[in-house]
């Protein structure tokens, strides 16, 4: 084999050991970020009929956003609030009432996980920080199919929480601390997400 070939096999071989290197770096690199994730849902349940067009409140359904670490699943109660008296009939409301009528649950897929290692509280951003829903989760008003917008990663995070001025601990928690004497805002000391 002529020298020239030899050096072009070798290039080659080297730009494509570059480029798996790359691939495998990026999957690594990008190992427990769900952006984008749908999964399907026991019920089709459409977020820009609820929350767009008939403008429920995000808060009405996920009440525990306002006081708990997690917004939760509306209990089924909340849902025949609405359903009980609408004519509507589709054949999602029809399985979502006959799964009521039977006592079994409706076993929801979880859209935004995170780590084990990472606290979250909702009512610290909700209530002491004012955080809007559509700022963490996209413009779920608009959402047929509910997704994981954001990627949730902790650089994401930790932007958010300098741009909204969350780096000055001390002065923060005390003007938050008039509002809820309960309530403790991270700012950016890492013990307060990790533990």
């Amino acid at each position: 084999m002529n020298r020239k070939l030899m050096a072009l096999a070798c290039t080659m071989l080297v730009l494509g050991g570059l480029a798996a290197g790359g691939y495998v770096t990026w999957e690594i690199w990008a190992v427990g970020i769900n952006q984008g994730y749908a999964p399907e849902q026991p019920i089709d349940f459409s977020h820009k009929l609820h929350a767009g067009e008939n403008e429920v409140p995000c808060l009405y359904c996920h009440s525990g956003a306002e006081r708990s670490r997690h917004a939760g699943i509306p209990a089924v109660n909340v849902c025949m609030n609405c359903h009980s008296v609408l004519e509507r009939e589709t054949r999602g409301i029809q399985n979502f009432k006959e799964a009521v009528a039977q006592g079994r649950p409706i076993e929801w897929v979880k859209i935004h996980n995170l780590p084990d290692f990472v606290y979250f509280n909702h009512s610290q951003h909700v209530r002491a920080g004012g955080v809007a829903c559509q700022e963490c989760h996209g413009p779920v008003e608009e959402l047929d199919l509910m997704r994981q917008e954001a990627p949730l990663t902790m650089g994401w995070c930790l932007d958010c929480h300098r741009s909204g001025g969350m780096s000055d601990l001390a002065s923060d928690y005390n003007a938050h601390r008039e509002k809820n004497e309960n309530v403790a805002v991270s700012g950016l000391d890492c013990g307060n997400c990790h533990y």
